[in-house]
């Protein structure tokens, strides 16, 4: 069973993606919020599995309610699942930084909105071809920062820096299997160990990492 928060100012949204989920025997939505302090208080109250959260809320904010729940060591097995319209692309590195797993649009069919949750929820990444594109396209087109400093990546070894590229390019665990021609359980060692090496809170995070380190560099 997947417990889920949903957040979201509108009582329309809030209301239609709860229902939406709690019409899945595997998912029990266990509560609601109206902005990103509710939504703090609620997992911190509640530890669900999945927050699905709102960007623009009044009192906090979602980047912001995302940062302190991720941030939170007794919720390290909560994941945020980012509802937005894809139009708020600037929010997309910010919303990654701050620890969030994957986004949904709002105008997402029903289907698409279960599916991000269970992705997200077995440990995946979830980043759809839109926010795929608008993230990359962002790092493209923004002049070329300084590298920032990423001594976390001295500690990894040469095929975990080999796998961390490769999940940065959005591979999955069996992709990254049958390129290297090792298992996909193996697979997942290398991608949790990476993360727990580098202090990621999930896959989307190391995306990140890859990409400011300059140990991927866009178009390369």
């Amino acid at each position: 069973m997947t417990t889920v928060l949903v957040v979201d100012d509108q009582p329309l949204v809030r209301h239609a993606v709860a229902d939406i989920l709690s019409a899945h025997d595997d998912m029990e939505v266990v509560g609601l919020a109206e902005n990103g302090q509710e939504a703090v208080d609620a997992a911190e109250a509640l530890h669900p599995d999945v927050v699905v959260m709102d960007i623009r809320m009044p009192v906090l904010g979602g980047i912001g309610a995302t940062e302190r729940i991720c941030a939170a060591p007794e919720l390290r097995d909560t994941r945020v699942l980012i509802l937005t319209t894809f139009e708020e692309d600037e929010n997309l590195v910010a919303a990654l930084r701050a620890g969030a797993s994957g986004f949904v649009g709002k105008g997402a069919e029903p289907q698409e909105i279960v599916r991000a949750v269970r992705a997200i929820h077995a440990g995946d990444a979830l980043l759809s071809p839109v926010a795929t594109r608008a993230l990359i396209d962002r790092f493209v087109s923004a002049p070329a920062p300084q590298r920032l400093p990423a001594p976390e990546l001295d500690h990894l070894t040469e095929r975990e820096r080999e796998v961390l590229l490769m999940v940065a390019k959005g591979r999955s665990n069996q992709d990254i299997a049958d390129e290297l021609v090792i298992s996909p359980h193996t697979a997942k060692t290398h991608v949790n160990r990476i993360m727990v090496k580098t202090h990621a809170h999930d896959r989307a995070q190391l995306v990140i990492l890859a990409y400011e380190s300059g140990l991927l560099v866009p178009g390369a």
